[in-house]
């Protein structure tokens, strides 16, 4: 894959409220009739899927934006690499079976085939950009329909291996930095409200993940009985301006009440991550969390939130390990090394500022 620095759904233009909204998804949920689905497929029902979608999006106007990956021929750090640019679930990197991900140039359009269910199509911008997100899937989609014949039943909609995909079968996703709805203690009930409003609020990477550097993905949960455009209308218009509300109270709250601290905790993270010779991966999340929170603050403008979002990436491990092929990173401490030293060089200009 090429460096994360010549593009990506992460890296600028940031979008609208990026200062709390790092970056918007929407994943459409498909599978092709007369196949069963993904998990009660065997082997070779697997791969005719795999070559049907790959051979009829070749040469379409749909499918050329995408390069195709073969996962089985991957190297384990390439496919934990794509886990951590969000290009591909944990489940499809680990699963052994026939698979493959289509790709486009920049990034922000990816298409898992034979994860859970025979297509996944998500469309990933930075920043609050879920129309774009839309759009682009939603096209990819509409090529691929006129090409498949999809699994729909004209009462239920689109059917999926999970109940909850059922119907439009679309997945709207932002990913927020909530740092002072924690340090408020009041992310408990945005846990709440998300529950009884059928969303579900998880970690960096989704589900099954723990939040790192007060990082969450929000997203629906329901499906069934909507039009795809109610569910993006409903979390772009109403649900994440509520969420990104609360954050900014909270962080014009924390900043009243607590000035020196609030710029304590900045500068004590700027330091470490600018001197430290050994930082582990969830401390470097919260650091650099703290630093996302210090630029949205105003208190530098030594660095800009682009490069923390790269820094996000590059400092995960198999980031780390694919950038430097010539000096293998075996143990935890060599890990936790070359990462300080990748912070330290980064944010040069950040540790000449705080002096």
């Amino acid at each position: 894959m090429k460096p994360i620095e010549n593009g990506g759904p992460w890296l600028g233009p940031l979008g609208r409220d990026a200062d709390v909204v790092v970056a918007s998804r929407v994943r459409l949920a498909r599978n092709l009739a007369g196949f069963p689905f993904t998990n009660r497929a065997n082997t070779a029902q697997r791969r005719e899927v795999v070559s049907m979608i790959r051979d009829r999006s070749q040469g379409a106007a749909w499918g050329r934006m995408l390069g195709w990956v073969d996962f089985q021929a991957c190297q384990a750090e390439q496919r934990t690499q794509m886990v951590e640019r969000h290009l591909v679930s944990k489940q499809f990197a680990a699963s052994d079976a026939p698979r493959a991900v289509g790709i486009s140039a920049d990034e922000t359009l990816s298409v898992m085939v034979n994860e859970e269910d025979h297509l996944r199509i998500q469309a990933m911008y930075s920043g609050l950009r879920i129309d774009e997100c839309f759009a682009a899937a939603s096209a990819f989609d509409r090529g691929a329909e006129s090409a498949l014949d999809y699994a729909w039943h004209h009462r239920w909609g689109y059917l999926t291996a999970c109940p909850t995909n059922v119907g439009c079968g679309i997945r709207v996703s932002v990913m927020l930095h909530l740092p002072a709805l924690r340090l408020t203690s009041e992310l408990d009930r945005v846990r709440r409200a998300a529950k009884e409003l059928h969303l579900a609020l998880r970690g960096f990477h989704g589900e099954g993940s723990e939040p790192m550097g007060d990082f969450y993905q929000l997203s629906n949960q329901i499906t069934l009985g909507m039009r795809d455009e109610e569910v993006v209308g409903e979390l772009r218009d109403r649900i994440i301006p509520q969420v990104i509300r609360y954050e900014r109270l909270a962080r014009e709250t924390y900043r009243a009440k607590a000035p020196g601290a609030a710029r304590d905790r900045f500068i004590r993270a700027a330091a470490l991550l600018t001197h430290a010779r050994l930082m582990p991966l969830d401390e470097a999340m919260k650091l650099l969390g703290r630093l996302r929170l210090g630029i949205a603050s105003g208190l530098t403008e030594a660095i800009d939130s682009t490069l923390v979002h790269r820094l996000l990436l590059q400092v995960q491990p198999a980031h780390l390990a694919l950038a430097r092929p010539g000096d293998p990173l075996e143990t935890l401490e060599q890990q936790s090394a070359a990462r300080a030293t990748l912070l330290r060089d980064a944010l040069a200009p950040l540790r000449a500022s705080i002096g």
